[in-house]
């Protein structure tokens, strides 16, 4: 058997940041050289950060990304480097380059480009073909194939024909966004590949938060069997290096029941002739995924640290109502930036209940951030005093609610201004449905965390972070006492909507599962209440696009996987 030394290097760049990704990725590479690997795979686009969405429309940009690779190139040494970048002749492509001693020595153009939920590559990149080379790299006499994230999906793609043309081993470079419970998705089909190829398989992908995207890493390792071998930790920076045993694969492609497959080799770049791995064995660890509500919360955190982070923010203020998701929402900030960097303002108005204001101050006590008190009462009668004359004669209806959610709004706008500080919206998946928030009120700010999570997930994630932390972090009325916006007299949010154990379903199954009103009823609710939900997510679209991006956690988030037009007649 041969013994090849692999670095996973599963890195955090930042779109555009062609500097701080090269320098991020020779620091990688200097690790991975000096502890004698003989190969270090780096994600999917690298170089230029994924996904680089219309930077690729500007000739400069494709030019200097070119530079930065070759500039990585002639920094390598003995470990050979797959590397990913934007190719460029007459068309654009996704591209992954092998690097060693100095120079580029292969390039692979991806195949199969992704046109589906939040993925856009036909938009800008060309698939390989036939007619660029398919090479294989000879390392320690091990034949060695590339491929990039799509590719390996397809049961029929590069990788089956690699692997017919004599590749022993695959390195698969990713930039695969997440959403909860893709992991085990993702290893399963992967195992499932290594087995029909009789081929190892090194999966690598990126880590970070890339506006509405968060990319959670967990690369892994699988032998030609599909059994895993090693395992990445979720949601941070890593180098693992594995001590890949490569057995012959003769005798398992001898018995394979489906026959033999008789592909003419392909071409071979020899690398070298022996492997650089010591006599002892890196034992990689295989870290346990987290699990379900863990592996939520810490996406969130780390997509809102990364969106204020690298557009330049360093602190935050959040409208804390006393309320589930704000509650929620002051957790992760504070998880994501330090207590120190996050500013809770309390909004009180005449109809604030004084369980609210106190529940807002322990909180804040608790997590150790600021916290001030602003009433919005003398804006609210400013408001009211200034509209009496239109309004006379009028009973007081949602004009005067959505009032004061607009002066919360702007004091918030005011504070960010003034000091610097990103608002963050606290509106959850849920209520961005079915339009239950103020337009220019409470969905005012640069970013919104829980815009892709159901209210009763929020439950989940306030239970979550008071069993980690072993305490009552978040006070227990928050968690018990009913939901309510507060802007009347004993106001509930069941008196406006149906009650959250009821509507979540219903939006998961017309959201994130695409089924129409019909089927829906079909499958057991009742009709009334599916053609009121369904009624109210479809006339919220317009409201919805003016709302900020956030953190996009599930399999169909609003914005770049949900797309329907805001005026439309159908109602199935």
């Amino acid at each position: 058997m041969t013994v090849l030394r692999i670095a996973l290097a599963q890195l955090n760049p930042t779109v555009g940041d062609l500097d701080g990704n090269l320098a991020k990725l020779i620091e990688a590479y200097d690790r991975a050289e000096a502890a004698g690997c003989d190969i270090v795979a780096f994600p999917e686009l690298s170089i230029t950060g994924y996904p680089p969405e219309d930077l690729v429309m500007k000739p400069g940009f494709v030019a200097d990304n070119r530079t930065a690779l070759e500039t990585f190139a002639a920094h390598t040494g003995e470990c050979a480097a797959v590397v990913g970048f934007v190719d460029s002749d007459r068309d654009l492509y996704n591209a992954a380059a092998t690097c060693v001693g100095g120079r580029v020595v292969g390039t692979y153009r991806k195949r199969v480009l992704p046109n589906y939920a939040v993925f856009d590559e036909q938009r800008y990149f060309t698939p390989g073909t036939d007619n660029d080379p398919l090479e294989l790299y000879e390392i320690g006499g091990i034949k060695v194939g590339v491929s990039v994230c799509e590719d390996i999906w397809s049961p029929f793609g590069p990788l089956a024909t690699q692997a017919a043309g004599g590749a022993e081993l695959n390195i698969n470079i990713n930039g695969s966004p997440y959403h909860w419970e893709k992991d085990t998705g993702r290893e399963r089909m992967v195992a499932t590949r290594a087995q029909d190829a009789h081929s190892a398989i090194v999966y690598v992908n990126q880590i970070g938060g890339q506006d509405e995207l968060v990319f959670d890493g967990g690369s892994f390792v699988v032998d030609a069997d599909g059994k895993l071998l090693a395992r990445a930790p979720q949601f941070v920076e890593d180098l693992m290096i594995v001590d890949l045993l490569i057995p012959p694969v003769y005798r398992k492609r001898l018995l394979d029941p489906r026959g033999k497959r008789t592909n003419a080799e392909l071409p071979v770049v020899r690398i070298s002739d022996s492997t650089r791995a010591a006599d002892a064995v890196v034992h990689s660890p295989i870290t346990e995924p987290l699990d379900r509500h863990h592996e939520l919360y810490d996406a969130l955190v780390l997509g809102t640290r990364d969106y204020l982070h690298k557009n330049g923010f360093g602190d935050v203020v959040i409208g804390l109502s006393g309320g589930i998701d704000s509650t929620i929402v002051a957790c992760i900030a504070a998880d994501a930036l330090g207590p120190e960097h996050v500013h809770g303002v309390s909004m009180p108005s005449r109809y604030s209940s004084d369980h609210s204001k106190s529940d807002a101050q322990l909180l804040a006590e608790n997590l150790g951030i600021d916290y001030r008190t602003i009433s919005i009462e003398p804006a609210f009668q400013a408001y009211l005093d200034m509209l009496a004359p239109s309004f006379e004669g009028r009973q007081p209806s949602l004009t005067y609610e959505n009032i004061q959610s607009r002066c919360r709004g702007m004091l918030l706008m005011a504070l960010s201004n003034e000091m610097g500080w990103m608002a963050l919206t606290t509106g959850n998946k849920s209520e961005m449905a079915v339009g239950y928030f103020t337009i220019y009120g409470d969905s005012v700010g640069g970013y919104a965390v829980i815009k892709d999570v159901l209210k009763l997930e929020v439950y989940e994630l306030c239970r979550h972070v008071n069993r980690v932390a072993g305490r009552q972090v978040i006070p227990e009325n928050v968690i018990t006492k009913p939901p309510s916006a507060e802007l009347r007299p004993d106001q509930r949010d069941d008196q406006s909507l149906p009650p959250y154990e009821v509507l979540d379903p219903i939006l998961e199954l017309y959201v994130e599962h695409d089924r129409t009103a019909n089927e829906i009823i079909e499958m057991g609710h009742d009709e009334a209440m599916v053609r009121r939900v369904t009624r109210l997510v479809d006339i919220a679209e317009y409201k919805r696009r003016q709302s900020p991006p956030g953190v996009r956690v599930s399999r169909k988030a609003f914005g770049k996987d949900r797309r329907m037009p805001i005026t439309h007649g159908y109602h199935g």
